[in-house]
């Protein structure tokens, strides 16, 4: 197995141009390591670094396959052995309506990469059900969004859609439909590439919900599932789209961050073994600049894709780059006047009897308008008839006039009020906030702090919306809901809560118990003191750390997706001596600095307290302190860089299958977070008493006698460890972790300015269950772009 997988490796090098020394440059893998694999020496390689290869050599979903079946014979590809796959290209001219596999038989993989694809299905499946229930898509029925193909300067040729071998042509395909076809009309396309393009509001994002439970219907254990990617957070430039679909996996279900057999993750294992329909919405929403290598980078792949966007974007692309390879084309189509009148008065109140046995609504006489307009001449009816086009308007009007006892959706006709269509868009958009909240403020729930006023939770969702445009994405993640702030701002904020943390310990942990046990008289002006010196002596060495480790490098702290792992057999992790030795010296960097700190704090309430006695000549004062310090240095510093070198070395990917909401990812994390920082303090305690006490042993007998400020004794280095391990946890906390930049950005910071309520998290699960905002994985986003747009605008205006 290893000697082909060397001749497949040393083809695809040569092919991309690569000497061995340039491939371990921009892989990452050793030099001597790609020589010994390319000549078939040495044991099998790990899955991962097959996946570190394939990326540095940009080969495609195919190849990556080969790659990965030559390196493990676990994940053997099993389409070697089907004649189907290698008959592919001896498919005949298609038949309309002829429903063909897209792939062949996919690799073999172990069985917990099975069971986790499994699991997963079973995730996206209940949580897209549920979407489904909010929005309401079902109520009472689905709105007829409907498909036809698009022009064909959009699509690839039919050749290579319907996969023909040279010399047989292809015709075209019958792929037009309705919301309850796109599963089947995604099974005609032999290439398993189909782009759907649309309006704004047209029904792509309901279409892919549709997709992807219809498929997950139908699909068989251990099968590829489909999964819906937001676009707009991928930048091309910078992360392969293999990659990227790895961390939103991640992200999204942090138990695939787990070890797969092989090396590699499991979301990178499911990715690269064809586990993983990728369902890409939002093609229009990659940043301005970004379509053109977005649409190489998909190109240049041969991976099944669903993929979503707005008509003028997406022909902008294909007319700077090409069309995307292999692919399909269908466009959505609008709605008509008589699909309204089916819809829309279904879904409002009845008012009372016709004569004919049916039933009036507040809709008969808008429906009648839409109906019976000229388009040739205008009329009130022109402008609403051009707004209800799309299921996002229709839904807003249903909303605003059918769920609303007050409204007479009549007022849309009033050419005067809207006299364009734009002014109707704009009304049903402002509107729709306050009818989803009842017109009036909401009452306290557990948490709130008084009621939530309309005005307020608009101004809230606003902040929210804006956010997100100067982000430039449509995710809207808690552990980056902080605000726009300064660096020097956030190293203060960080600094100030480790000052006070450490105040606290100091006041309410640290005195009463160094009372209790040396008997020594109160004075409460040198427990003040105390408290005011300490808290410098842990705040501003965490500051500096974090200003160093995390601000100057432009880090975002992401959720923690680790468990502490003893003997739990779960192997050697990717990197972790690296990891180890850049904790360590952190650590002991941070540590010596404290320790410093602390020697010139204990001088300090030594010479203001009137129990301790402290030398009167300034120079033996001077020696006392830098004794102090050196010895302090050393014991903080090796304390702190071991403790935090063994967390790295026990951290693993934690199993957070649960975690399929923002609300149980912050659940989860907070959890991991707590127990963490308790186990560092708890250790950090422990490792101050006793390496004190051995600096103490090892100085007396090298030395002999050593200094009385050196007398180091395990209850006076408990304590010590008591309150340094309780200072320095807490602020690792807020420093070092997402959760705890949450509690200081978002869950402290932004009420105080107003920007949001105190309840956070309610508040966003209520928007959430009102349809203002929907799930995406971890990630909240607004229910559709033109409304986070409209949300966005209006805040701007108003501040």
């Amino acid at each position: 197995m290893a000697n082909r997988f060397g001749v497949l490796l040393r083809d695809a090098r040569r092919r991309a141009g690569l000497t061995q020394e340039e491939l371990a440059a921009r892989s990452g893998v050793g030099v001597r390591t790609i020589r010994r694999l390319e000549t078939g020496s040495g044991t099998d390689p790990r899955i991962g670094t097959v996946t570190l290869l394939a990326d540095a050599l940009g080969v495609g979903q195919q190849e990556r396959h080969d790659l990965l079946a030559a390196a493990d014979g676990k994940y053997q590809d099993l389409s070697r052995e089907s004649p189907a796959q290698d008959g592919a290209e001896a498919v005949a001219v298609p038949v309309e309506h002829a429903v063909v596999p897209v792939a062949g038989p996919l690799p073999a993989v172990p069985a917990e990469v099975s069971e986790a694809a499994d699991h997963l299905a079973l995730v996206i499946a209940a949580r897209l059900r549920r979407e489904e229930e909010l929005r309401r898509l079902h109520d009472p029925f689905p709105l007829p969004v409907r498909w036809r193909g698009a022009p064909a300067r959009l699509a690839d040729h039919w050749d290579n859609i319907c996969r023909v071998p040279v010399g047989v042509s292809a015709g075209p395909l019958e792929l037009s439909g309705g919301v309850g076809d796109i599963a089947s009309t995604y099974l005609r396309v032999p290439s398993g590439r189909l782009v759907v393009l649309g309006r704004a509001g047209s029904g792509k994002t309901v279409l892919t919900l549709r997709f992807v439970l219809d498929t997950l219907a139908a699909r068989t254990r251990g099968g590829p599932v489909p999964m819906i990617f937001n676009l707009g957070s991928w930048d091309p430039t910078t992360t392969p789209l293999r990659s990227w679909l790895v961390q939103v996996l991640q992200r999204d279900q942090p138990g695939l961050a787990a070890a797969a057999p092989g090396g590699a993750t499991l979301a990178a294992v499911l990715v690269d073994t064809g586990r993983i329909l990728p369902v890409l919405d939002g093609f229009d929403e990659i940043a301005q600049g970004l379509h053109r290598p977005a649409l190489e980078t998909l190109n240049s792949l041969s991976m099944p894709l669903l993929l979503t966007s707005r008509f003028e974007e997406y022909e902008r692309a294909v007319t700077m780059v090409d069309v995307l390879t292999s692919a399909a084309v269908v466009e959505l189509t609008d709605l008509t006047a008589d699909d309204l009148g089916g819809y829309l008065p279904r879904t409002a109140r009845r008012l009372a009897a016709t004569e004919g046995g049916g039933t009036a609504t507040a809709w008969d006489s808008v429906i009648n308008a839409l109906r019976h307009h000229d388009t040739a001449r205008p009329s009130p009816a022109t402008g609403l008839a051009s707004v209800l086009t799309t299921p996002l308007m229709v839904s807003l009007a249903r909303t605003v006039y059918s769920d609303s006892r007050d409204r007479d959706p009549t007022e849309l006709l009033d050419d005067t009020r809207f006299p364009t269509p734009q002014h109707i868009e704009e009304h049903l958009l402002d509107s729709f906030v306050p009818t989803v909240y009842g017109q009036r403020s909401v009452p306290a729930r557990a948490g709130n702090r008084g009621d939530w006023h309309i005005s307020r939770i608009r101004h809230w969702l606003g902040f929210l919306a804006d956010q997100l445009d100067r982000q430039g994405t449509s995710d809207l993640e808690w552990w980056r809901m902080g605000g726009t702030l300064r660096d020097s701002t956030r190293v203060l904020l960080v600094t100030a809560f480790a000052c006070v943390a450490s105040l606290l310990v100091d006041w309410l942990v640290f005195t009463p118990v160094h009372r209790l046990t040396s008997g020594m008289t109160f004075h409460w002006y040198v427990t003040v003191v105390d408290g005011l010196v300490i808290g410098p002596v842990i705040g501003l060495p965490v500051g500096l750390l974090y200003l160093l480790m995390v601000v100057r490098k432009g880090k975002v702290l992401e959720p923690t997706r680790v468990r502490v792992r003893l003997l739990d057999g779960s192997g050697r992790q990717p990197g972790i001596r690296r990891k180890v030795a850049a904790r360590f010296v952190a650590g002991a960097l941070g540590g010596s600095i404290g320790g410093v700190g602390y020697a010139i704090a204990r001088a300090i309430v030594m010479a203001v307290s009137p129990t301790l006695a402290i030398a009167d000549e300034p120079g033996a004062i001077v020696r006392v302190i830098l004794v102090d310090a050196a010895f302090c240095a050393v014991v903080f510093g090796l304390a702190c860089g071991l403790v935090l070198a063994l967390a790295a070395a026990l951290e693993a990917p934690a199993n957070l299958t649960t975690a399929t909401s923002p609300a149980d990812l912050l659940a989860a994390n907070r959890t991991t977070v707590l127990r963490l920082a308790g186990l560092l303090s708890l250790a950090l305690a422990l490792a101050l008493a006793f390496g004190g006490l051995a600096v103490t042993s090892a100085l007396r007998a090298v030395v002999g006698t050593v200094p009385w400020s050196l007398n180091w004794s395990v209850g006076n280095g408990l304590l010590v460890g008591l309150i340094g391990g309780l200072s320095a946890g807490m602020a690792y906390v807020v420093a070092f972790t997402a959760w705890g930049q949450w509690l200081l950005f978002t869950r402290f910071r932004l009420p105080v300015v107003g920007r949001l309520p105190w309840a956070v998290g309610t508040f966003l699960d209520d928007a959430y269950r009102r349809g203002v905002l929907r799930q995406s994985g971890a990630v909240y986003q607004f229910r559709h772009a033109r409304l986070q747009e409209h949300l966005a605008k209006t805040y701007r205006a108003d501040r």
